[in-house]
């Protein structure tokens, strides 16, 4: 379960950095169209890694994790929808990793 778990942490940690830096871009365009040229290659190569390879990876991860815990359905679907969030895949790995192991927090 401790393997599982890591993994899916690290999968959590990627996934949402690479989520949260395809949102500040999309502030960035907001704010400044000229800057958006700039980085347009850097929001293509992100958003393929993120949506294409990340994103799957976390998936299979997190239903890992969620079949050896024998987690509630709510679970599972927060967990799909933290790589849609930006922010909520630090935020589900937290509480996953407190309701998982509550005295001994691996990696706390």
């Amino acid at each position: 379960m401790e393997k599982a778990f890591a993994r899916y942490r690290i999968m959590s940690f990627v996934t949402g950095t690479t989520l949260l830096t395809l949102f500040v871009f999309l502030i960035l365009h907001g704010i400044d169209l000229s800057l958006w040229k700039n980085l347009k290659v850097l929001v293509t190569i992100d958003g393929i890694a993120h949506g294409v390879v990340l994103y799957p990876i976390y998936l299979v991860m997190s239903f890992q994790v969620a079949l050896k815990a024998r987690l509630h359905i709510g679970y599972v679907v927060l967990m799909m929808l933290a790589g849609f969030v930006p922010g909520l895949a630090f935020y589900m790995e937290r509480r996953m990793r407190m309701k998982l192991f509550p005295v001994t927090a691996p990696y706390a």
